[in-house]
């Protein structure tokens, strides 16, 4: 019984240690054109991840044309095509093992900063069982569990940067909103001092014309 939970435990550390290589966190600056590369290494691995442009709510206008976003089969088939988006999630199936490109488009010369993940997973299927003998049912349930585990973690993630996108955005909000009002009173302090002022000169003025 001790030796089949050793076994076990080191099912599982084996797997966790491949999840922690097979994920990509990612921070860039897209200036033109950026593309990030990841290799599948076997067919009918699930990839998923999301992505979201950290400063959109701020600085984008109506009129922003948004950012594209492509993904590429070693192939050259294009697997997920976005136009104009300010973040989105996706996942699909490896159709095969190879180089998996994902790219990122801006049409403005102003330079965006993008938060992006990548995940991707393995689950072995009864082919990999009937060739290697150390793969037993035990693995395969385990990477079904890590898998779905990595199905929210991915869920957690984009909501968490979409989270902090909106508190920035809010955070930006409020000190315009301050700057406004400030800006505001301001502006009818001196209003207040013009008219007093020029009250003051016409009082003067009409002074003078009845002592004449």
């Amino acid at each position: 019984m001790e030796r089949k939970w050793r076994k076990i435990s080191g099912l599982i550390g084996l797997l966790l240690l491949n999840f922690m290589n097979n994920v990509s966190s990612l921070s860039l600056t897209i200036t033109k054109v950026e593309c990030v590369y990841e290799i599948v290494r076997s067919e009918g691995d699930i990839v998923s991840g999301n992505f979201v442009v950290v400063d959109h709510h701020i600085f984008w206008s109506s009129d922003h044309p948004g950012i594209d976003f492509s993904i590429t089969s070693p192939g050259g088939d294009i697997l997920h095509n976005l136009k104009g988006t300010s973040g989105d999630k996706f996942s699909f199936k490896a159709p095969r093992s190879g180089l998996y490109q994902f790219c990122f488009h801006n049409p403005l010369s102003t330079p965006e900063t993008i938060a992006l993940y990548i995940h991707i997973g393995h689950i072995p299927n009864e082919h990999n069982l009937a060739k290697n003998e150390h793969v037993d049912p035990i693995n395969v349930k385990i990477a079904e569990l890590r898998e779905a585990l990595e199905a929210v973690t991915t869920e957690q993630k984009y909501l968490k940067a979409r989270d902090a996108v909106h508190r920035r955005t809010n955070e930006s909000t409020k000190k315009r909103v301050i700057g406004y009002t400030v800006g505001e009173y301001i502006l009818l302090t001196i209003a207040s001092v013009l008219q007093v002022v020029y009250i003051r000169r016409l009082f003067s003025k009409s002074v003078g014309y009845n002592r004449i």
